[in-house]
């Protein structure tokens, strides 16, 4: 009698966001069409976060959104030329997966120092909800990369910064995506975002006294789907590349 189980079937697809303004100065200094495309320690740093999912075992299938490079490309199910908006982005990545029945991790390409034993705890740790999005505590970041610079929240249940990778049902795209649009058309207009927010949830956000649990709550009433926080103590997942210091950062960490 042969008791040997089936291999496990991956239990997430993937979007990886690799498109970018061609006018970046970062990009324009290292001679590259957009900075997820500047080498870091040898390789793209978009290939060190293609490598990460795949190494993972818990991903099938990845979109990628955005230009390439030929030693990309093995790692790529389905390429995705870049909509000009994030949003856009996001939803012709989802599109171009199909209709799978996986959940899907969405992910910007410039985290290269992201390792594959983070993202599948990160992934064995998700709640089962219609939106998950990662934080870190500051404490955690700066004891990973002292003197990291990061833009840190505070709120009562401690500072952290946001995660550039999110999880999503992708059959709830459509639903949250239009409020989504609406939040983002709004960041930059204080009385439309109050209004979103509502006041007595942004005058606790800027005093510190808003808790994740009603963050978590507030959020889900504007995107009308299920939304959770996930607290990961996983740096490399909120810590992008946007300067030459973080790119001397991710050098040091992957070349060690």
């Amino acid at each position: 009698m042969n008791l040997t189980r089936p291999p496990t079937r991956p239990q997430w697809n993937a979007v990886v966001l690799g498109g970018g303004d061609p006018n970046d100065p970062l990009a324009a200094a290292h001679h590259v069409h957009v900075k997820t495309l500047i080498p870091v320690a040898g390789h793209p740093m978009a290939l060190h976060v293609l490598r990460a999912l795949r190494d993972s075992g818990r991903v099938g299938r990845i979109t990628y959104v955005g230009p390439t490079t030929p030693d990309m490309d093995p790692l790529i199910d389905v390429r995705v030329t870049d909509q000009g908006q994030l949003l856009r982005n996001l939803e012709a990545g989802v599109q171009a997966l199909g209709d799978t029945g996986a959940r899907v991790l969405v992910s910007t390409a410039d985290i290269p120092m992201l390792r594959p034993e983070e993202l599948r705890d990160l992934l064995d740790e998700a709640p089962d909800a219609a939106l998950v999005y990662p934080v870190v505590r500051r404490q955690d970041c700066e004891a990973a990369y002292p003197g990291v610079q990061r833009t840190f929240v505070k709120v009562r249940d401690g500072i952290f910064t946001g995660g550039n990778l999110f999880l999503l049902d992708p059959g709830l795209v459509g639903k949250f995506l239009p409020r989504l649009r609406e939040v983002l058309a709004a960041r930059k207009a204080p009385l439309k975002l109050a209004a979103l927010i509502g006041p007595s949830v942004l005058l606790k956000l800027l005093t510190g006294r808003l808790t994740v649990k009603t963050l978590e709550e507030k959020v889900s009433a504007i995107l009308q789907v299920p939304a959770r926080a996930l607290i990961t103590p996983h740096a490399s997942v909120g810590t992008d590349i946007d300067k030459e210091d973080d790119l001397t950062l991710a050098e040091r960490i992957l070349r060690a």
